[in-house]
């Protein structure tokens, strides 16, 4: 892995890796979290986001969903992940890194 200088592998200052996964039993209400969550994260399957986000919008976004979540019937899961954790990661196939350290050419 190719990282610039003081590249440490850790999210820049204060964010924070999540993988965020949901069961949702009802299509609208599905589909409508699946959208807050685009606005925040990038999606690798259609239940399970990564991001990366400062603490302030790690709150924002559990308000937003738990205001479209049912209680009684789903589930959300925010997975912190350390610098090592994610590094250790393992993707097969399509499954790209959206946080992509080191060089990158714009």
């Amino acid at each position: 892995m190719v990282r610039g200088p003081g590249d440490t592998g850790e999210p820049p200052g204060n964010l924070e890796d999540l993988v965020i996964v949901y069961d949702v039993a009802d299509d609208r209400r599905r589909d409508r979290v699946h959208k807050v969550l685009l606005d925040y994260g990038a999606p690798v399957q259609y239940s399970v986001f990564e991001a990366r986000l400062t603490r302030e919008d790690q709150v924002r976004l559990q308000i937003a969903l738990e205001r479209l979540l049912d209680g009684d019937e789903d589930s959300l899961v925010f997975y912190h992940q350390c610098a090592r954790c994610r590094e250790r990661a393992v993707r097969l196939g399509t499954a790209g890194d959206p946080f992509p350290t080191g060089l990158r050419i714009v």
